[in-house]
């Protein structure tokens, strides 16, 4: 469907949809010189009207590809049983077809997992696994994909650069200089791979094997970022930007933290790294026979550049040290939104205020959209949503305050479709995907910032229940009251309990780390006596508890060592009294399980008697529970 070529114009498919233009499923032809410009400027004025046209017809290609999604899926078990009878209109849909969590689905993708190769979600046949970030049962959630996915994926990732050559001319005369990294990968029982969607995206045919395009021309070659070493992997792409510091027109990584964790690395080995410039080899440590060779053909001996990387590294101040290092970049591209907008002013910092972009909105469920104003302010960032990547739907947040874990209970006729959302309303996203996902509740809660044409723009509010987040990783409320609970039960052995607790993310330090404080008491009303080891034991035994998301971001340094803050007897009564003061009702206030306000956390501090840090790192292993790992 979206393979098809065209001219000069956006062309519409048997369907009734618009199709993208050959270049954004495929890769943009190698440019030569000659003529090269041209020829830039018309597949980027495609892109623009493929973007025009989607989302002026928003509403006539949601149902179509509804329609296709049904059609295609006609033979799935889980629409037979719905009784769709090869049904595709939206009512019949809506009537028949339930509103679902991942609890709904996990016994059909247990089955698909466990090998069952009939078609149970999808009529196609499931390629693989992408595994979320979010969790079930402290496992990451397994989000079946087909093979097409890979082409609409691809397809947004086309979209982008055309999009910030409205903003930024030029690009195609530089390099960017991103941190991008694979991550584990497991295999099922039934021998589908499991993987995060970004590790599945590089390890495809279509970033492997892209042809020459000045928007996709990264300083790291692909073997770097291919790399399953995460130190190996940082330092050659460090290296490579550092050689190319003159190139770089923008730098970036997936998520801000990840950036900001490739600054102190380069912050702790810009040394070695220079004296590898100097010289024109490779350290020893980098020992991967692919990544030293493609490094090598990058790096010769340079030691003006080395010299001038260390004077700058040796300043006292890293302010700007982005600015100072690759002189020309002129933005940062990362996702700063949700949770990651913690990390904004030491963004701010090291770059001397350049835009910090973010252009996409996607997740291991389906790549949702992309931001059309992507100089804005990190919060006015808006995403629109593109219809040709699935079929939305949206639940409006009033319609489930209280009923967060189920819909069985409310009326479905409160789900609007894409075009019937409503100015500055809130709604939790569902999808219908072609991989076999039907109304799943994503989880994301969106609020409507305007339109383009008929497609709403969304802001990105929140993850749902999510409490705390450092990188990856998403501890609800209930996950942490669990883990906090089993590293409480260390404490009754010294005629102890925790009386109360409360916590928050701690990003002064790269990388960042949970805290929790803890009010504990005995009888005799004073903090007991415990060893320093026994509280180390607790900081442990939490993590032990928390997910297979948080303890891989332990276990590869994305997440740093949980820390317990032990607070004097009262510290909460305090924190109640100043949200009374602050206007909270004494009959309704309940102690926050996570806190932000700054006042509140410099509160706590201030009756921190003690601190202790997990010792070591939490058990984890690639996959879930009795899987084993693909080598």
């Amino acid at each position: 469907m979206f393979g098809a070529t065209v001219e000069n114009s956006i062309a519409i498919d048997s369907a009734g949809m618009p199709e993208a233009p050959k270049h954004l499923c495929h890769e943009a032809k190698e440019l030569d010189d000659g003529g090269s410009n041209s020829s830039m400027i018309q597949e980027n004025k495609r892109a623009l009207e493929y973007i025009e046209e989607v989302t002026r017809n928003a509403d006539e290609i949601q149902e179509k590809v509804l329609a296709e999604i049904l059609s295609c899926s006609a033979e799935a078990e889980y629409l037979k049983r719905h009784g769709l009878d090869a049904r595709t209109d939206r009512i019949t849909f809506k009537k028949l077809v339930p509103v679902v969590t991942y609890e709904d689905l996990k016994p059909h993708i247990d089955r698909i997992a466990n090998g069952d190769t009939s078609p149970i979600l999808c009529s196609k046949p499931i390629s693989e696994f992408l595994t979320s970030s979010g969790t079930s049962g402290g496992e990451r959630k397994l989000m079946p994909t087909i093979e097409e996915e890979q082409e609409r994926r691809s397809l947004l990732y086309s979209l982008l650069m055309p999009v910030m050559d409205q903003f930024v001319p030029g690009l195609e005369k530089g390099k960017g200089m991103y941190f991008l990294f694979t991550k584990s990968e497991a295999k099922t029982p039934g021998g589908l791979l499991a993987r995060p969607v970004l590790t599945s995206y590089y390890k495809s045919s279509q970033f492997k094997h892209r042809k020459h395009d000045p928007y996709t021309n990264y300083t790291s070659p692909n073997e770097t970022i291919l790399c399953p070493h995460s130190y190996q992997s940082m330092y050659s792409q460090l290296l490579c930007g550092l050689c190319q510091n003159e190139q770089v027109l923008r730098v970036g990584a997936v998520f801000a933290s990840g950036f900001i964790r490739a600054l102190k690395f380069l912050e702790k080995h810009f040394l070695s790294l220079c004296n590898d410039i100097r010289t024109g080899t490779l350290d020893a440590k980098i020992t991967d026979p692919s990544v030293r060779e493609a490094v090598m053909k990058l790096l010769k001996p340079n030691p003006t550049l080395a010299d001038f990387i260390e004077a700058e590294c040796l300043k006292g101040s890293w302010k700007g040290i982005i600015t100072r290092i690759w002189p020309n970049t002129k933005y940062v591209d990362v996702i700063v939104t949700g949770t990651m907008s913690q990390y904004i002013p030491i963004l701010d910092y090291y770059s001397n205020g350049l835009p910090l972009v973010c252009t996409m909105y996607a997740s291991s469920e389906c790549y949702f959209g992309l931001n059309l104003n992507p100089l804005c302010d990190p919060s006015e960032v808006s995403y629109t949503l593109i219809p040709t990547m699935a079929y939305f739907e949206f639940l409006p947040v009033y319609q489930i305050n209280g009923h967060t874990d189920s819909i069985s209970n409310l009326d479905h006729e409160h789900l609007v479709d894409l075009v019937d959302v409503k100015l500055n309303q809130e709604y939790e996203l569902l999808v219908t995907t072609y991989a076999g996902l039907y109304r799943y509740r994503v989880g994301d809660i969106l609020r409507v910032a305007g339109f383009k044409n008929k497609a709403p723009q969304f802001n990105f509010v929140c993850r749902k229940n999510v409490v705390l987040s450092i990188d990856s990783d998403k501890t609800d409320e209930v996950e942490l009251h669990n883990a906090v609970k089993t590293g409480g039960d260390h404490l009754p052995q010294f005629g102890a309990s925790l009386t109360e607790y409360t916590s928050c993310v701690d990003t002064s330090t790269i990388p960042g780390h949970y805290v929790v404080y803890w009010e504990i008491n005995t009888n005799g009303g004073k903090i007991p006596e415990i060893p320093s080891s026994v509280f180390c034991d607790c900081c442990l035994a939490i993590e032990e508890s928390l997910n297979s998301v948080y303890r891989q971001g332990r276990v590869s340094e994305c997440i740093g060592a949980l820390e317990i803050r032990v607070v004097e007897n009262g510290t909460f009564d305090k924190l109640m009294d100043f949200a009374l003061s602050q206007g909270a009702s004494i009959n309704q206030y309940k102690t926050p399980r996570c806190v932000t306000y700054v006042p509140i956390i410099d509160l706590l501090n201030s009756k921190v008697v003690s601190n202790y840090f997990s010792p070591k790192c939490p058990t984890w292993v690639p996959g879930h529970k009795n899987w084993f790992t693909e080598n």
